[in-house]
């Protein structure tokens, strides 16, 4: 049909148009290894006429499996109910089991959930025996945020001194709060859930942001129900300042289904794929239903939102009768004299070129380009192809210097961690450097090192008490496969920008067998394209994986005026 080159096409009697558009995503459709999310297959099966991949689709089956799962979303078939976990002090009621075992079901799906149970029917029972079960199954491995009116703050830590004692409960509250990343993280160290009130939320949202958090909670949701208010949006970026996964869990007595403007907010919170953005909500929901009573619009609104909202009602019949916490720092850094005027010399020599590139040069020579650029924000010495160690090796790299500071501090404490970087020439020019600075062995293990140096480098930092401290390693080589948790830091001096390769190697220390807190150091060179591209990728994040893929190849496909913004140093 896309050779025919047509807009209208004889197919088996019928003339048919062919849109440009329909071609072209039909084509991409065909080409690409099809993606198919739970999020898809649970909006096909509960709506009409959508689409998949800018297609519409005309008929959709669910295997056994899949359809099971989906008539639990729909509520056709209630997830299985879950009893009282180990260390709740207490009895559920059977609706309450059941409450306990629906949250279970979304969290083990990534989905956020509102309950929205009648007033008195213990809505917060409910969320702390879900925490509770979070531990006893050891799944609660970091604190849990819950914002709040002041006025109930009091009730939820009585609540959890009754219920769950087990549960390490403060508040974010008062004049002695503390008032950065670091003093939060000290303060978080073993707790399980932190209080807050709606107004420091917003007031201390950069501090709040900087954590971590494995979910974000709000009570009387309705606190956030005008997107325009500044709690409304502290709470929506909240949750999605922490690390994923995040969980998200809204909790109101009011039934939030029947108040089409003030939906959007809380599944923004919740979910922010389910109802797109403000302006798509307002156009296809909120005016046709608010001003022409539009019955069609508000059944696939309520389908849309169904599978994530439980509200039960009093006059219901059925009602009636061995991890630590993991911290992530983004270390930001400058760059030197001779690193800025590096920078800006390789983008004005090579960007021009770049751009007169034919289309099938261009994608190699961005890369070429991106990855220079990261050469220069690590050290000089990378792109002028030195070999050896400068007597001011250090004072050409602002990123260096921050390094070394991180270093000097982790050691004097006897802490270990490993250093991640992708070229190895600057893991050689590093070994040589910290080998000299800290007096001692600093390993390296990388594509060229054999297996047996790669098991010897390991024993040596694992398990003898007089190992080095620090270990190198290129991220491709030792990203997988490794048990390295003798390491309490990981830091990541220049990124790779697949969150999932970077991921993979944070986990060498972070996972079972670790003892520690560990703290993951990401180092980011301000106003650099290291900057500009940790921005678009925290912007995208909800999309990361179908954007990103399995490298870096995504930002060569930029356009030319994207890619100028990109490397452009501000």
């Amino acid at each position: 049909l896309s050779a025919q080159k047509s807009p209208l096409v004889n197919h088996g009697g019928q003339w048919v148009e062919l849109r440009p558009g329909d071609i072209k995503a039909a084509e991409k459709f065909c080409l690409e290894e099809p993606r198919f999310s739970l999020e898809d297959a649970l909006r096909l099966a509960g709506n009409h006429l959508e689409t998949l991949q800018r297609l519409p689709v005309h008929r959709f089956e669910a295997g056994p499996r899949l359809q099971q799962v989906l008539e639990q979303y729909h509520h056709h078939k209630q997830p299985d109910p879950l009893p009282a976990p180990e260390g709740f002090r207490g009895r559920l009621r059977p609706y309450q089991e059941r409450g306990l075992g629906w949250l279970a079901f979304l969290y083990r799906f990534g989905q956020g959930a509102c309950l929205a149970d009648d007033m008195g029917l213990g809505k917060t029972i409910q969320l702390l025996a879900f925490l509770q079960y979070l531990k006893a199954q050891k799944e609660l491995k970091r604190p849990v945020l819950l914002a709040c009116p002041t006025s109930v703050m009091t009730n939820w830590r009585r609540e959890a001194q009754q219920f769950t004692p087990g549960l390490r409960v403060i508040e974010h509250y008062g004049s002695r709060r503390p008032n950065t990343a670091a003093a939060l993280a000290a303060a978080l160290k073993g707790v399980d859930l932190v209080l807050t009130s709606y107004g420091l939320l917003q007031r201390d949202l950069a501090v709040l942001g900087s954590y971590g958090w494995q979910g974000v909670v709000i009570d009387e949701a309705q606190a956030i129900k005008n997107p325009t208010s500044k709690q409304s949006a502290a709470a929506r970026e909240l949750s999605r300042l922490g690390r994923k996964p995040c969980f998200c869990i809204a909790l109101t007595g009011t039934p939030v289904e029947n108040r089409v403007g003030e939906i959007w907010p809380l599944m923004n919170f919740l979910n922010p794929q389910v109802l797109g953005e403000e302006g798509f909500f307002r156009q296809r929901y909120r005016l046709p239903i608010e001003r022409y009573g539009d019955m069609s619009s508000l059944r696939d609104l309520r389908r849309r939102v169904g599978p994530f909202i439980l509200r039960r009602l009093k006059t219901d019949q059925s009602i009636i009768s061995d991890l630590p916490e993991k911290i992530e720092l983004n270390e930001w850094c400058g760059l030197s004299d001779e690193q800025r005027r590096l920078y800006s010399k390789t983008v004005d020599d090579t960007f021009e070129a770049v751009a007169r590139a034919p289309r099938g040069e261009r994608h190699g020579r961005v890369l070429g380009l991106l990855t220079k650029l990261k050469q220069i924000c690590n050290h000089p010495a990378l792109v002028l192809q030195e070999q050896e160690v400068s007597r001011d090796f250090a004072r050409r790299s602002a990123k260096l210097q921050r390094l070394e500071e991180i270093l000097d501090e982790l050691m004097a404490v006897g802490d270990r961690a490993l250093l991640f970087t992708q070229f190895a020439r600057w893991g050689h020019l590093l070994k040589q450097y910290l080998e000299q600075r800290f007096q001692g062995e600093v390993p390296f293990l990388h594509g060229g090192s054999s297996k047996a140096e790669r098991q010897a480098m390991v024993d040596r930092f694992q398990q003898d008490p007089r190992g080095p401290q620090l270990f190198l390693l290129s991220l491709k080589a030792g990203g997988v496969g490794l048990n390295l948790t003798r390491a309490s830091h990981v830091v990541h001096i220049d990124r790779w920008w697949n969150p999932a390769v970077e991921n993979q190697a944070t986990d060498r220390a972070y996972r079972i067998g670790q003892t520690n807190r560990v703290v993951v150091h990401k180092f980011i060179t301000s106003g650099s394209l290291e900057e500009n591209v940790d921005r678009m990728i925290r912007e995208k994040a909800r999309l990361a994986e179908d954007i990103i893929g399995g490298g870096e190849d995504w930002l060569a496909g930029l356009a030319i005026d994207d890619i100028k913004d990109l490397v452009s140093l501000t």
